[in-house]
């Protein structure tokens, strides 16, 4: 028989009181877990070294950020995202996983954490920026099903790319705003190819790249 391999989020949520916009994926890669990590990775919220939030942060805001396995490169990330108000609350608590990857696709069994319940105990939340759409498994994917289950509504605002939606919690009453960003992963580059918008700036600079898009994307957003 296949063993299974349990995935848990290896962090807590990254919030607290003052916290504005919440990031919002899924799960690190399961080396993140185990605690077998590869040169250049930081122990921390999307520190995967071949991941592109950091580096993108990093362009948007000048950060000079370390990518390497220290101290200092953990406190550099939490410095910056409590100084914008921005915090982390990955969706997934844990899923099973037949074949040891980081692909959102292959999770089963997920366990979902309550994030309605982090933005009635912070309510100074009022967007989610997820790290990704609306396909299985992706961070809005989840994200509905855990608004379904608590029959609140996801109402359309706009669907071009980045979608973005809204919602009234239901305890507090707050509206809150969801923004769903491209990945910022390699898997998700050739969406960003397809897109009329890439395409016309890629004609208009030959040397304009994925990651490129995904500065200006996000810099919109953050």
């Amino acid at each position: 028989m296949q063993k299974v391999f349990l995935h848990i989020h290896p962090y807590e949520p990254f919030i607290d009181h003052n916290t504005e916009k919440l990031i919002v994926g899924t799960l690190p890669p399961p080396r993140f877990t185990t605690g077998d990590l590869k040169e250049g990775d930081v122990n921390f919220c999307y520190g995967n070294r071949d991941g592109q939030l950091w580096p993108i942060l990093d362009r948007i805001f000048n950060l000079e950020l370390k990518f390497e396995s220290t101290h200092e490169a953990i406190e550099q990330r939490k410095s910056f995202l409590k100084q914008r108000h921005i915090g982390v609350c990955d969706i997934v608590a844990s899923a099973e996983r037949k074949k040891i990857d980081a692909s959102d696709i292959g999770m089963q069994n997920t366990e979902l954490r309550n994030v309605l319940n982090y933005l009635e105990k912070y309510p100074k939340v009022k967007t989610l920026l997820f790290t990704g759409g609306n396909s299985k498994n992706g961070p809005e994917y989840f994200f509905r099903k855990h608004l379904i289950e608590h029959d609140v509504l996801l109402e359309n605002i706009s669907n071009t790319v980045p979608r973005i939606h809204q919602f009234i919690h239901p305890i507090t009453k707050n509206k809150i705003k969801t923004v769903s960003l491209i990945a910022p992963s390699g898997a998700a580059n050739r969406a960003v190819g397809s897109l009329e918008s890439y395409k016309r700036m890629k004609r208009e600079n030959t040397e304009f790249n994925t990651l490129d898009f995904r500065v200006l994307q996000y810099k919109e957003f953050f």
